[in-house]
């Protein structure tokens, strides 16, 4: 309902974004092309494909402009035409006249077909025409919908034309008299009856157009009573359990509707009671089928109207101004004076009510319970419609019903429903002054209805459409009738509109809102909160609790509404997130009101804490804590003492709460995390608000919370009590001259770094983040002992080496504490980081950079190695600024090499830190120390090319980053880096990593040093990853593709170049014993390309490729033959020229599938065919089987 709302508010253009309100349409730029689309149609119709990309052009065209259709009509009538012309040209094929009419329905949909039909040709010509294609359509030709629908439509404006019908049969009398065709209102009306039962759309045009048709003098007198009883027949007879019987139903149905309301009174008043009795009768109002029951609310609201005569009674609310400008002239004074009504007709109760009107009534007030909105909202538009025709006791009556829908007995449809008929009795004047008194309070109700269903809540709807009836009020009242519910109503909008969890009905707050500020002009300070929270502004949830309320409740008016709502409705609520955001923003607004919030507002949380709903304790204790803060802020700022602003009862209160929680056992069992979140926050904020429980017993108690909360497996819980842990030991262990207590300082520490050691992983990942966030006076002394307890957590060890987490947060924790503590080049090792502990900090960061666990995760590995960058990052650049001289020029080429190494990689994430911490520390101020080529590095990556790429896409990221392999110091490291990302898996990865690796060599081609280079780095990459499968399958994939490419030619004429031979090697020592078939298979990769170098190369890999052709899986087998075969296609002199068809024959037809014991005969043929030593299989001795 929010769309309709806001779309009738006049100042606001539909449910958009900040962003798409500057990017609304002005005019219909592309009439152009639609014109040359239509145009090219008799050329595209013919071809499929031309014709699916036209007219998914022409769609994407007419969609774009949905919202605004409008823009349309200055150039309708000559789209049309143009189509049209089409559409009656004898010679267009049936394609293309079904082309067209695709068309034509496309700008039907986007501009509503009541617009269109008035353009298409009316006149007597255009019957024939129009009933002879109709002939030719198929009812069951599911695709071509469209022609017959706007043909339908078409019809229902031809039929209408202003002559007899059966003039245009004396034209085809001799026809007649031999039976060749029916008349012509026959006609039209067999093609109505037809299309009313089939399955399409077409059933909608159908309807309209036999309620168009009947309505004609000629027609109703020979038709009318004929029609209806066959659609009495239908109603009794079709059954509603097969599809046949329900598309009967709903297109009767529907045609009904459509005929009692374009029918005239005079004509269909006989037929009522028999409709009434057969709808009222049949199963339609409780079928299961919503289209079946908003059809009958429609047909039963038209019965009810027919049954009444048209009139406007006297006893309806004449609403106030119309115009804005009006209201605004007015300078928000009030006219007084009695009610004005419409003097239509004085004698209002002159007249008897029908008896089947309070069926109706009875039936359509049912209907606003209906299960589905669009049931409901025909209903409550119907209830609207006959009251508006009732004497004043009557409809007083009705209005009566609809408010008793407001109970707590009643579903939320019925709520929502009596919502939606209240906005349609205010609007049309039916909700007399003298009602607001009832429906003002339970439109309150309603805007903050929100009914809890298992771990969901429905309401939202509910809050939406009580949006909608503040919004009718602001249009149906004069603004001294609203007056004395101005206060209540504004407070109720507002609220809504910043604290609703739903952005449609924050939303629709706003525009009734802002609808009652220009049209009521009562409201107080309007303008001024509609200049700051406007319909755009309240998209944003965390903005609107923490920012638009803030700015709201400067307003007195507003300030206690604002509080009482988030403290009554909102700490409570079903999402946490949403009760969070509420005790922020209670904060927030403690400013506004401290006195009642610390007077009033905390006795209540504190009584809460204790209730039994788990979400009231949640909420209650977030809140309370956030309020002490702010207060103990304000104190702060006026140089008082929290004590100043809390009782004695409430800061005992607080101070019971853990205890209380612990004691009743809340922190266990369901709910227990939350309760443990919620309590760490309210000892941090405590804590922060320097509350008077130095010497209680308490602390210990909370400092048990704390460490309980740090074995705790959640990591939310566990995060809430270290961030408590700075705040509560900086106020509670400090002894008289502000130093750390020893007692408690070591008592802690030991069992922190006992912890260390747990053999649970979640202990050990929480303390270690404890550590990270002691205060710095707790590690005065300490250092040293807390440093060497992370540094061997973060130290993989052979127990424990898929705890990558626990591995990752001790990382965490040094960084942490390097922050804390500072740096000083000749500071104590047990106070700051100096330059006895740099180099074991830097060996523990550096060493985590080759941490590569695997586990079901997948990498996990990367946590460690981007917790290791960011410590690398936040340890260099201090350094960098304090003690540059402890930055020792190995340590520096270490971390560039690990750097580079990572932002080559594959991981988008890990890329992205390593590649930004890189370029932030290459041109860091004040400079880091010894940064390897770093003139070379500043011409190759120019901060003002670099300081904005994405490291995260290998578009950027690659082509940046290859060209550093002509830098000595990092030739390794970056070619290593992209070794994993050249062989592997994600196709954008491999694009641009492998490009980019193309690129450069073939730059460096004609240099023969620095080729050699590279292939030596290969060859040393080879050997240093021998048997790890991570590097060296990629490996074998980027070598092959590197042979493929050409990019080693410069060794083929070289024979005193060992590179190949060295290469060959390592490819079989990899591939020696391996079980693992993507490798095997990658290695075939890498033989069948060295078969186009010299002769010992090409005979060396050979044989390795003989003795793959029979290993044990069939798949290598297989893929090895394939390789073989396209080699034996690409390369020359493989094969002696006379064999070649006969071993490629040989490769391609056997079934490499089959047993080895098969395969091994016909291996042994290819063998002596190209003259190579045939493989002999390897047989252990008894010896060997002894040994």
């Amino acid at each position: 309902m929010s769309n309709m709302a806001t779309s009738k508010s006049g100042d606001v253009e539909g449910n958009c974004t900040v962003e798409e309100r500057g990017s609304h349409l002005q005019e219909f730029k592309e009439i152009e092309e639609i014109r040359k689309l239509i145009a090219a149609l008799k050329n595209t119709c013919m071809n499929q494909l031309d014709r699916e990309i036209s007219c998914e052009r022409f769609t994407y065209i007419i969609d774009s402009y949905q919202e605004q259709p409008y823009l349309i009509d200055p150039y309708l009538e000559s789209v049309l035409n143009q189509l049209l012309e089409i559409v009656r040209d004898q010679n267009s094929p049936p394609i293309l006249v079904h082309e067209a009419f695709k068309y034509l329905y496309f700008i039907t949909k986007m501009r509503g077909f009541k617009v269109i039909v008035r353009f298409f040709p009316h006149e007597v010509s255009d019957v024939e025409p129009v009933l002879a294609l109709m002939d030719k359509e198929n009812p069951q030709d599911y695709a071509s919908w469209e022609t017959r629908y706007m043909l339908l439509l078409w019809l229902s404006i031809v039929c209408m034309i202003p002559f007899d019908l059966k003039r245009l049969d004396n034209t085809t009398a001799l026809a007649i008299k031999q039976g060749a065709r029916a008349t012509v209102m026959n006609r039209i009306l067999q093609v109505g009856e037809m299309y009313l039962t089939v399955n399409d759309k077409s059933r909608d045009a159908a309807a309209y157009l036999i309620s168009r048709f009947m309505t004609r003098l000629d027609v109703k007198k020979e038709k009318l009573p004929e029609f209806i009883d066959w659609s009495l027949q239908i109603l009794h007879e079709a059954e509603a359990e097969t599809v046949a019987g329900m598309n009967a139903l709903c297109g009767i149905l529907m045609t009904l509707a459509l005929l009692f309301k374009h029918g005239k009174r005079e004509d269909l008043l006989t037929y009522v009671p028999a409709v009434l009795e057969k709808v009222l009768g049949g199963v339609f109002l409780s079928d299961f089928n919503t289209v079946l029951r908003k059809s009958a609310m429609k047909i039963l609201q038209r019965l009810g109207l027919t049954l009444l005569k048209s009139r406007v009674t006297s006893w309806r609310y004449q609403r106030g101004n119309r115009s804005l400008s009006a209201n605004l002239q007015q300078k928000k004074a009030l006219v007084t004076g009695p009610i004005q009504t419409l003097e239509v007709q004085n004698d209002d109760e002159e007249f008897d009510v029908p008896d089947e009107v309070e069926d109706v009534i009875e039936h359509l007030l049912g209907g606003l319970r209906d299960k589905d909105t669009v049931v409901r909202w025909s209903a409550a538009k119907g209830i609207g419609r006959i009251t508006g025709r009732l004497p004043k006791a009557l409809g007083d009556e009705v209005v009566a019903s609809v408010l008793e829908l407001f109970s707590l007995q009643e579903t939320d449809g019925a709520w929502h429903g009596g919502c939606l008929a209240l906005a349609e009795l205010g609007r049309r004047g039916l909700l007399l002054p003298h009602r607001l008194k009832d429906v003002v309070p339970v439109v309150l109700k309603s805007l903050v209805y929100d009914e809890l269903r298992g771990t969901f809540s429905v309401g939202a709807h509910v809050r939406d459409a009580a949006c909608y009836v503040c919004w009718a009020f602001a249009r149906a009242y004069d603004p001294e009738e609203i007056v004395p519910y101005v206060k209540k109503l504004a407070n109720g909008l507002l609220v809504v509109s910043v604290f609703d969890r739903e952005v449609n009905v924050r939303r629709a707050a706003s525009a009734a809102f802002q609808e009652n500020v220009g049209r009521q002009g009562t409201f107080p300070h309007g303008i001024d909160i509609l200049t700051t929270a406007d319909y755009f502004a309240v998209g944003l949830r965390t903005s609107c609790y923490l920012e638009l309320s803030v700015y709201i409740a400067q307003f007195e008016e507003y300030t206690k509404s604002m509080i009482d709502h988030l403290v009554h409705m909102k700490i409570s609520h079903w999402d946490s997130s949403i009760r969070l955001l509420a005790a922020k923003g209670l904060h927030n607004l403690t400013p506004k009101d401290p006195e009642y919030l610390a007077q009033t507002v905390m006795p209540q949380l504190i009584a809460m804490t204790s209730s039994i709903d788990l979400y009231h304790r949640h909420g209650s204790i977030l809140a309370a804590a956030e309020i002490t803060h702010a207060l103990f802020l304000i104190a702060d700022s006026q140089k008082k003492k929290i004590t100043n602003f809390l009782s004695d009862s409430t800061i005992s209160g607080l101070k019971e709460i853990p205890q209380k929680l612990d004691d009743s056992k809340l922190f266990r069992g369901l709910g227990g995390e939350l309760m443990r979140k919620a309590v760490s926050h309210l000892i941090e904020k405590m804590s922060l608000s320097k509350m008077p429980f130095h010497k209680d017993s308490s602390i210990d108690h909370w400092q048990k919370i704390i460490d309980d909360c740090l074995h705790h497996k959640e990591p939310d819980v566990q995060q809430a009590a270290i961030n408590a842990i700075p705040a509560f030991l900086s106020e509670y262990s400090r002894d008289e001259n502000g130093k750390a207590d020893t007692v408690k300082q070591d008592d802690l520490l030991k069992k922190y770094l006992n912890e260390l050691k747990s053999n649970m992983k979640t202990s050990r990942q929480g303390y270690s983040l404890a550590l990270g966030s002691l205060p710095k006076f707790m590690l005065h002394g300490q250092l040293e002992k807390v440093l060497t307890g992370l540094i061997q957590a973060a130290t993989i060890s052979e127990s424990y080496v898929s705890w990558a987490e626990t591995r990752r947060d001790a990382l965490k924790a040094i960084t942490s504490i390097i922050r804390t503590v500072g740096v000083e080049s000749d500071g104590s090792v047990q106070n700051v980081v100096c330059g006895q502990n740099v180099p074991a900090i830097y060996r523990v960061f550096l060493a985590a950079m080759s941490d590569y666990t695997m586990d079901s995760h997948g990498d996990v590995g990367a946590w460690v190695r981007e917790a290791s960058i960011s410590g690398l990052e936040t340890l260099t650049c201090i350094l960098s600024e304090k003690a540059p001289n402890l930055i020792t020029p190995e340590t520096c080429k270490n971390l560039c090499c690990c750097l580079l190494q990572q932002a080559c990689e594959k991981i988008d994430r890990t890329r992205a830190r390593a590649g930004s911490v890189f370029i932030k520390l290459l041109y860091h101020k004040p400079t880091v120390p010894h940064v390897p080529h770093r003139r070379e590095l500043c011409v190759k990556l120019p901060h003002e090319d670099v300081k904005e790429i994405n490291w995260a896409a290998p578009s950027e990221t690659f082509p940046q980053l290859t060209g550093l392999l002509s830098l000595s110091t990092f030739t390794y490291s970056v070619l290593l880096g992209l070794t994993v990302s050249v062989g592997g898996l994600t196709e954008s990865l491999v694009k641009y990593s492998s490009s980019s690796l193309y690129n450069y060599l073939h730059e460096i081609s004609e240099d023969s040093s620095a080729m050699d280079v590279f292939s030596q780095t290969l060859i040393q990459i080879y050997k240093d990853y021998h048997r790890n499968d991570r590097v060296s399958i990629p490996l074998l994939k980027m070598t092959a593709q590197l042979l493929s490419k050409g990019c080693f030619q410069c060794f083929v004429d070289d024979t005193s170049h060992s590179f190949l031979v060295e290469l060959l090697n390592l490819v079989k020592k990899e591939m020696y014993r391996s079980s693992d078939p993507f490798k095997l298979m990658a290695a075939a990769d890498v033989l069948t390309e060295l078969l186009q170098f010299r002769e010992e190369t090409k005979r060396l890999s050979l044989s390795s490729l003989m003795i793959l052709l029979c290993h044990k899986y069939p798949r290598v087998r297989k893929s090895t033959a394939n390789k073989l075969y396209e080699a034996l296609v690409t390369y020359d002199d493989i094969v002696p020229e006379n064999e070649l068809d006969n071993v490629m024959t040989i490769l391609s037809d056997t079934n490499w599938d089959t047993s080895i014991d098969e395969v091994r005969p016909i291996r042994n043929k290819v063998c002596d065919i190209i003259g190579i030593v045939r493989p002999v299989p390897s047989k252990l001795t008894v010896t060997d089987k002894q040994n």
